[in-house]
């Protein structure tokens, strides 16, 4: 009869049989470079809810810097026809929309008294400064020329930021790809200034009908309207839950980098990204 070695409920986990490797030249903690990751939060004041402030906005630039290298490469991939690897890129890039927009539920555990212990230390940082969400911004059509000139004193990111919105968004790129496969789709739509925004256009929608109409037909374009209209509704789901939050700790004053605050987030949640994928519905 074979002795039942399963732990007891609530008992330790024996680990003297397990065979743990070390190597001094590299272990978990510096793969991950995690002592100067660590050192990098530093408050300026003696509030307590500082470092949760910091820790928030410091892991949200991790996740953005992760979401912009996905949906980068999900654009090449678009640009080069390859669109079953780009599908996998956008539902990653989702489900890093999820986790930041879980972030604001974090920071909503913040008072207004407890962020009002520690806002003057920020002085007039604010989180419209952050440059990996404008970029991120850009490459999903929410072109806005006037939102860079606060990175004028950063060269190398005003360069970055100006690269980028005069690049192709990640629709520019889906509507290039469409008439290229023979959808009706107007040249100068595909072919325009692309540093402005995007204006819906009603042959683009009939694209799009037609592509709904009929998905077995047009499956890989299909499945990929479906991946756009997840990327977006993740991220006004963030631009929503970022909204209330800031409601919530500072109601309508204004924001400590000059914007008006909440009313500013309200306008942003009015924006869209692929505005035929949304007024397709009513069309079917």
């Amino acid at each position: 009869m074979t002795r039942d070695t399963r732990p007891s409920p609530g008992s330790a986990v024996d680990v003297s049989d397990e065979r743990i490797h070390w190597n001094p030249d590299l272990s978990y903690s510096s793969y991950l470079c995690l002592e100067p990751l660590l050192s990098l939060q530093q408050p300026r004041s003696q509030a307590h809810d500082e470092l949760l402030f910091i820790t928030i906005h410091q892991a949200s630039e991790l996740w953005m810097k992760l979401a912009s290298f996905e949906l980068a490469s999900a654009m090449q991939d678009v640009g080069g026809g390859e669109l079953g690897s780009a599908l996998k890129k956008l539902a990653r890039v989702s489900r890093i929309q999820v986790l930041l927009t879980e972030s604001w539920n974090v920071l909503a555990t913040m008072t207004p008294s407890d962020y009002s212990a520690f806002r003057d230390s920020l002085g007039e940082s604010s989180g419209f400064q952050s440059y990996q969400y404008r970029a991120l911004e850009f490459r999903l059509g929410n072109k806005n020329p006037t939102t860079i000139n606060v990175h004028r004193n950063n060269p190398a990111v005003f360069e970055m930021l100006t690269r980028v919105l005069a690049e192709p968004s990640l629709y520019d790129l889906v509507l290039r790809w469409m008439r290229n496969k023979g959808f009706d789709i107007p040249a100068e739509i595909v072919e325009r200034d692309f540093s402005v925004p995007y204006v819906a256009h009603p042959a683009v929608e009939a694209a799009w009908l037609k592509v709904y109409s009929d998905p077995a037909r047009y499956w890989d374009l299909y499945e990929l309207g479906e991946k756009l209209v997840d990327v977006e509704h993740q991220f006004q789901l963030w631009r929503f839950a970022h909204m209330k939050t800031v409601q919530r700790i500072i109601g309508f004053k204004r924001g400590t980098g000059g914007t008006s605050g909440v009313s500013y987030l309200l306008r942003a949640l009015d924006l869209q990204f692929f505005p035929e994928l949304w007024t397709v519905r009513t069309s079917l």
